[in-house]
């Protein structure tokens, strides 16, 4: 019996861990007779999705049965928990039976406690954009695999260009593994700037300039970002990220907490990288660095409103920025 449960808003890293786990089952002579995707967000859906779970695979390999966008682990009937308390112990060990969502399990739901028992869970979450040591990290396992050698300059370098957008890290990998060609070293800091475009180092350059109340480059900074088509929740997430760190280490600072205790609270690989998040800090008060997340917190929501995403975006950089003058 293989089950796997995947969730997380980063549907990227979904995709390429479905395709990755089926064409690892699926025989590809017979994958048009063993492959079921379901899109499970009916009680009706999830049930034939199970009852083909049931079913013996044709020719060679396994079968291979998705239940994508299922909501069975936010809230899942009586009689469709009965449903799966009686098939999952039966699948068949030639059967992969995968169920993705989009939201986290409800731990307290009996539904979720089962396939917690029975199944594989792997979170997909994105990374904070803060969260330079896990971002480094992902670097090196998605180089690993594409066998994209680089130096760990190279590797810091490409994770803070990045942040935690898995589509343009494969992407940009893919770039780099065609320009290496065939060389054996790795490939430096230089030559990955070259080639790697750093929305994410934008998007810091933008928090600086806010921080500093410079309105004028604030909004050129913005420009750049849009006019590159840059999505403004990812602007908001990577500024919010920022700002959330500043916060922190200011509200630590003036608690009086040394650099060793502000580095294990943000979890930074690097401890020296405090002395840096002092300095960005030290010209900002600490009701300021408070009073700007719930403005960030305004702007993400009025952009999942629909409401115009430019002038939106404008509108609040000018009014951050005002804050910090």
């Amino acid at each position: 019996m293989q089950i796997y449960l995947f969730w997380g808003e980063d549907d990227f890293a979904i995709a390429q861990a479905v395709t990755s786990l089926r064409q690892t089952v699926l025989d590809p002579n017979w994958a048009s007779f063993n492959y079921d995707k379901i899109i499970a967000d009916r009680a009706d859906a999830v049930v034939e999705g199970l009852d083909r779970a049931l079913t013996p695979p044709f020719g060679t390999g396994s079968r291979f049965v998705w239940l994508a966008n299922t909501t069975v682990t936010q809230q899942c009937s009586p009689e469709l928990l009965a449903q799966f308390e009686r098939t999952l112990p039966v699948i068949p060990p030639t059967t992969v039976l995968l169920l993705t969502s989009v939201k986290k399990p409800d731990s307290r739901l009996k539904s979720t406690k089962l396939l917690s028992q029975s199944a594989q869970v792997r979170e997909f979450s994105p990374i904070p954009p803060w969260n330079d040591k896990e971002l480094a990290q992902r670097v090196r396992q998605v180089a690993g695999e594409m066998n994209v050698k680089l130096t760990a300059t190279a590797i810091e370098l490409l994770a803070q260009s990045i942040g935690s957008d898995t589509r343009q890290l494969y992407s940009e990998l893919e770039k780099l593994l065609l320009f290496a060609g065939n060389r054996s070293q790795p490939l430096n800091p230089e030559e990955v700037a070259a080639l790697v475009h750093c929305h994410a180092q934008n998007t810091f350059q933008l928090a600086d300039a806010i921080r500093e109340g410079n309105t004028s480059a604030a909004l050129d900074l913005l420009a750049g970002l849009t006019g590159r088509s840059e999505p403004g929740l990812r602007i908001v997430a990577g500024l919010t990220g920022k700002f959330r760190i500043w916060l922190w280490v200011k509200a630590m600072i003036q608690a009086g907490d040394r650099d060793d205790k502000i580095a294990q609270a943000l979890d930074l690989g690097n401890p020296k990288r405090v002395y840096y998040f002092r300095q960005e800090v030290k010209n900002a008060s600490l009701e300021k660095l408070q009073k700007s997340l719930p403005l960030l917190l305004e702007l993400e929501a009025s952009l999942k409103r629909g409401r115009e995403e430019i002038s939106t975006l404008q509108t609040k950089v000018i009014e951050l920025s005002s804050l910090f003058r």
